[in-house]
């Protein structure tokens, strides 16, 4: 039976694995990304992550497409009590151009409070629901105040709109400053934070020097993007082997160093061990990490996903952790640098 985890001191409790859906209208149409998301439904999964700015990267695509497959398909389901869903507000939506190809001011995007709100209401439509469980702030803005940020954010949860908030690529000290804030104006707090964290060097020392201790120590939850930084932990990307087809592959060989590489070694090893592919090993160490809730996930297709769910049932080893953190060491890597 899976035991679902409480994100952080929130009363929401999450699947595992989150599921990621920047691929949804990107490199998954709309029918697979239906797919996928009834597998992982029907799998136990509760869990959706989302953000408005999908897939602005797109031709021609305004954002809002990752939102709204995911709204049809709650609405076609009839499911919307069944999920978590999660959002975010920040990036630049549906620029506006001046007719001659440069960008002018139209204040769609960022954190202040018209752009907040105006973003949120949005988000809703494109969702068809008339609340979000989870909403976070993308990145950090610096030409807004985090008091004004804050503010607006409490404003969306005491009309119904929002249930909780969290951020997104937030340092430890913004995440600091964030939590002071709200408790100093008696503001909504942020009861999560979404890192990039992963197995690969320096992905982990970065979350882990600073960030991991905060959140362990003032009860954040942790549902982490790119855990299997960008498939690299799938296994398949190797040094010195042809590449596969996929969109991101190029950028999966820049990191394939030779440390990098020693890791996916060690995760085939230990998978070896129990019957499991490379992947399920690197979620399944992350998951018995410090303050972790729920690594988010993507997949491109139903069978991808449901080798990624094989994670939940895989148990390693105190023997096996010790393995694997000992490989990816970034203190060890430093000192060696070092010397």
């Amino acid at each position: 039976m899976t035991t679902y985890r409480k994100l952080g001191r929130s009363g929401l409790h999450l699947f595992p694995l989150g599921l990621g859906s920047m691929q949804f209208g990107w490199s998954a149409d709309e029918a697979t990304s239906h797919g996928i998301m009834d597998a992982y439904h029907q799998a136990g999964g509760n869990f959706i992550d989302t953000a408005d700015i999908y897939t602005t990267w797109t031709p021609g695509n305004p954002g809002g497409v990752s939102e709204e497959i995911i709204g049809r398909w709650m609405k076609n389901r009839g499911n919307r009590d069944d999920i978590v869903v999660a959002t975010k507000v920040r990036g630049e939506m549906g620029g506006i151009g001046d007719g001659q190809g440069r960008k002018t001011i139209h204040q769609r995007e960022g954190l202040s409070r018209r752009w907040i709100i105006k973003a949120c209401e949005d988000s809703l439509k494109r969702l068809q629901t008339d609340h979000i469980d989870l909403y976070q702030v993308h990145w950090v803005d610096n030409q807004t105040p985090i008091e004004e940020t804050l503010s607006a954010l409490t404003d969306l949860v005491r009309r119904g709109y929002v249930r909780y908030i969290g951020c997104s690529n937030y340092s430890a000290w913004r995440l600091m400053q964030a939590l002071w804030t709200s408790d100093r104006k008696n503001l909504e707090s942020f009861v999560s934070v979404q890192p990039e964290y992963s197995l690969l060097s320096p992905t982990r020392a970065n979350f882990e020097r600073e960030l991991m201790p905060v959140c362990a120590e003032y009860g954040v939850g942790v549902i982490p993007w790119s855990p299997l930084g960008g498939g690299l932990l799938t296994g398949k990307y190797r040094r010195g082997q042809p590449l596969p087809d996929s969109v991101r592959a190029s950028g999966a060989t820049e990191r394939l160093t030779e440390q990098n590489d020693a890791v996916i070694g060690t995760l085939e090893t230990v998978a070896s061990r129990h019957g499991a592919k490379p992947a399920q090993v690197a979620l399944a160490w992350m998951l018995a990490q410090p303050a972790m809730t729920a690594p988010i996930v993507g997949a491109n297709s139903v069978t991808q996903l449901q080798e990624l769910l094989g994670t939940v049932a895989l148990k390693l080893t105190p023997e096996d952790l010790e393995e694997i953190s000992k490989a990816s060491d970034w203190e060890r890597a430093r000192t060696e640098l070092e010397t």
